[in-house]
């Protein structure tokens, strides 16, 4: 029973480790801030692929979290990654009159839960 015990005990820091990335890109005309909470996408994808966009012409910085800020206007719980089985929280800040075209975004393109704030 110890055994069991000290095996379930041992794996919860595995479980509780969210991990989030804030991305804030920049550019003459667009300033974009959000953040996506990694639900189920393997670490090291998500740290060197989710997080690393390549958005040509823009200034991009990318920042790590144990979790996203919580001065969202809208998040798109569970969305699913086109083409894989991972999933991700994606939270949006800045302009909340943008809610108004990532919310079908979010529900139509990635099969998300749009949540308002």
């Amino acid at each position: 029973m110890r055994i069991v015990l000290a095996a379930l005990l041992a794996g919860l820091p595995l479980l509780a480790q969210a991990e989030a990335c804030i991305i804030h890109s920049q550019s003459n005309q667009l300033d974009v801030k959000l953040c996506q909470e990694n639900r189920t996408i393997p670490q090291q994808l998500f740290r060197s692929g989710f997080c690393a966009p390549q958005l040509k012409g823009q200034k991009v910085d990318v920042s790590f979290a144990p979790q996203c800020p919580s001065s969202s206007y809208g998040v798109c719980r569970g969305a699913k990654v086109s083409g894989t089985p991972y999933q991700q929280d994606i939270h949006y800040y800045g302009v909340a009159t943008d809610a108004a075209y990532l919310k079908p975004a979010c529900e139509q393109q990635y099969k998300g839960v749009w949540m308002a704030r």
